[in-house]
């Protein structure tokens, strides 16, 4: 019997085994092997046998080989990126971004030479366990397991309310530093935003001097069409395989959802138009704001037509690390009972969210992340009660792009 693995890079250990029934066993993850102890244990049950005893050393042959993924596409598909916001600071930075690494570049800092990479990254940066090679462990770049697409591959456009070039946004921005700018300056000032929707209702009012860029009109109907005629241009102007709209915006309020409300026109928000646009034109989309985009009608429209939607919040920072944080202590019989954070920043996410209805929608998405932990944990949590948990954000223009924040946790 050969354990093997669909992989490009991987461990193939042969031997007979009797005891195991050959063809439910043909997946290296399906057992864990012990070198030291000699002793081979199923994942899960196979058959009537719970464990299997070998002698590793005298029963197997341990050897690398180059595996042909059984996931390899046949042709080089073409995949765009249709970023909405993508003047502001998360947009014009992930399109720098790419484009740095793309082109190889470097840049001095006060600390160096610094040269473009994909740190943080969880498929271009990560890596995998894979086994043991008889000396020591193995692992993989996350990317070598399965085909992923490379973002240096991605073909990126986007819409705005605002008509700064991408240039221009980044140094608006401040987030790269000056030299890195200049190198980026030809790729990214031929890049205009299109035109996006804007309704005052929706983001903070202090938004407004920013929106010189909006589609006319009041008629939500149009604007709909607007954006399936943008993106079924931009599938069609490069050739595109794959098309995936991805929220970059401002964090808007929240919707007021009830049955039958979203069908009138003044519950309709800008995301709720893009997200339905994406729908019906087959382009999945990710909704990278905390707000309600994906209400349960836009879930019925993406289930007929079967095009993925998800996401309500990047949660890459704080939260990201609160997730983190919960689940460690919770995991650790501890019960948090009171979380307090504080955050301060100065760039136009921090301006936006300094409005009450913006704010709450930020709130509820930080607040949720410790919902999950308590349901798993009957024992810490017998009535479902929830930690008190206070999230406070603060505009400060001076710190800009470099948000700041604190957190304190008391757990008994």
């Amino acid at each position: 019997m050969v354990l093997q693995m669909g992989l490009q890079t991987g461990i193939i250990i042969t031997k007979m085994v009797p005891q195991m029934d050959i063809q439910t066993v043909t997946d290296i993850r399906m057992v864990t092997l012990n070198l030291d102890s000699g002793v081979v244990t199923p994942k899960r049950r196979l058959g009537n046998s719970k464990r299997v005893n070998i002698f590793a050393r005298e029963c197997y042959i341990v050897k690398s080989e180059s595996l042909k993924s059984r996931n390899e596409k046949e042709k080089e598909r073409l995949n765009g990126v249709l970023l909405v916001g993508i003047g502001g600071n998360n947009g014009s930075t992930a399109v720098g971004s790419i484009f740095a690494n793309k082109k190889n570049m470097s840049w001095r800092t006060k600390d160096g030479v610094q040269t473009a990479n994909y740190f943080g990254s969880v498929t271009q940066a990560s890596t995998v366990h894979l086994g043991w090679n008889g000396e020591e462990q193995i692992y993989v770049p996350f990317k070598d397991i399965i085909p992923i697409l490379s973002p240096s591959d991605l073909i990126i456009d986007g819409w705005d309310i605002n008509s700064a070039n991408l240039y221009e946004a980044c140094q608006r921005a401040r987030v790269f530093e000056p030299e890195l700018q200049d190198q980026l300056r030809p790729f990214l000032e031929p890049i205009a935003p299109m035109p996006s929707i804007y309704y005052p209702d929706f983001i903070a009012a202090n938004q407004g001097n920013r929106a010189n860029n909006v589609i006319p009109g009041s008629n939500k109907q149009e604007h709909l069409q607007h954006i399936r005629n943008d993106i079924r241009n931009f599938k069609e102007k490069h050739q595109l395989d794959c098309v995936i709209v991805l929220w970059t915006a401002n964090t808007e309020r929240y919707t007021d959802v009830r049955a039958g409300l979203n069908t009138t026109a003044e519950e309709v928000s800008p995301s709720n138009i893009f997200a339905v646009a994406s729908i019906l034109e087959g382009a999945h989309y990710i909704n990278g704001s905390p707000q309600n985009t994906l209400v349960p009608g836009i879930i019925q429209l993406a289930e007929k037509h079967s095009v993925f939607v998800g996401g309500d919040d990047f949660k890459s920072g704080q939260t990201k690390f609160k997730s983190a944080l919960v689940d460690f202590l919770v995991s650790s019989g501890l019960k948090p009972e009171s979380i307090v954070s504080y955050n301060h920043l100065g760039n136009n996410d921090g301006k936006n969210l300094s409005e009450a209805r913006q704010f709450r929608s930020k709130e509820i998405s930080k607040s949720s992340v410790v919902d999950d932990m308590v349901e798993s944990n009957r024992i810490l949590y017998p009535e479902s009660k929830k930690p008190d948990h206070t999230i406070v954000i603060k505009y400060v223009p001076f710190v800009g792009d470099s948000k700041r924040a604190m957190d304190e946790y008391i757990c008994r």
